[in-house]
């Protein structure tokens, strides 16, 4: 039996896409997949130093990743009116925030790399856990953040302003849906594999489709929010129709966020191909 080992996020969109494959309910002959639950920017951090086999990443940290990994098309989170949004405690626009501290959930996480995109002066950054963004900015101690996940629903409950939904902003400019993260498995698992692997995701998905409620423990379990409402709203947005397969508009979405980010220097090119399988 050779053991993998599969890293995720503890956010609901995560846990209700990977339950079934880890919870035995999706089978790979010959495989074991041992799950690995961190923020999205440890996961990040794990995957330059190529530590987990398969793994959830942000899509700017793939920019730094095409050498030793390959992109899945089932198990991302891309889509619509779900991008990050840049809030503050006290009426702003975009420019007043220039030169001023910005808290990111992670240098290499999709929010910073839009941040960075947008335009030239944000780069004054303090890097935070996700769930720890807000507080600060309440507190003061940055005049701004960058916020993802749960903290998109509830942000106004603690006073904070919207100055701008990078998401938006990217489909406004880019005609595409937004690429927040994806799946990676390890080329040196060779594409057989990685196709195994693929479908499995897929048929993980597919699967807590058909049995929403069997994976709710296991994503409360987790979750910063223990709202259901909050949980279904979010798993709502971030799981579509790109998690199950990324397709030609996801594919196209994807090599543009990475093309912008070659251009502005802010990742190495690459030429090996996205996929393997």
């Amino acid at each position: 039996m050779k053991i993998l080992t599969l890293g995720y996020s503890p956010c609901p969109n995560d846990t209700f896409i990977f339950h079934a494959l880890v919870h035995g309910h999706v089978a790979i002959p010959g495989v074991q997949i041992r799950e690995r639950l961190e923020d999205v920017e440890t996961l990040n951090q794990l995957a330059r130093n190529a530590v987990l086999d398969l793994t959830k990443i942000s899509y700017h940290a793939l920019g730094h990743l095409r050498e030793n990994y390959a992109l899945l098309r089932s198990g991302g989170a891309l889509g619509r009116g779900c991008g990050p949004l840049v809030i503050a405690a006290e009426p702003a626009n975009m420019d007043d925030l220039r030169g001023k501290r910005i808290a990111i959930p992670g240098l290499l996480t999709t929010a910073n790399l839009l941040l960075q995109l947008y335009g030239e002066g944000f780069d004054n950054v303090v890097v935070m856990r996700f769930d720890q963004i807000m507080p600060a900015v309440c507190s003061g101690e940055v005049d701004a953040g960058v916020i993802i996940h749960e903290s998109r629903f509830t942000y106004a409950k603690h006073g904070l302003r919207k100055i701008l939904d990078l998401g938006d902003w990217w489909e406004k400019t880019s005609g595409l849906p937004i690429p927040l993260g994806g799946i990676l498995a390890r080329r040196d698992l060779g594409p057989e594999l990685i196709g195994k692997l693929d479908q499995a995701v897929h048929d993980s998905l597919v699967y807590a489709y058909a049995h929403p409620g069997e994976a709710r423990s296991y994503i409360r379990q987790h979750a910063q929010e223990l709202e259901d409402e909050v949980i279904d709203n979010h798993i709502e947005l971030y799981v579509n129709d790109f998690s199950l397969n990324l397709g030609c508009e996801g594919e196209q979405a994807v090599s543009e966020i990475l093309g912008r980010a070659e251009a502005r220097g802010l990742i190495p090119a690459c030429t090996l191909p996205l996929f393997l399988s």
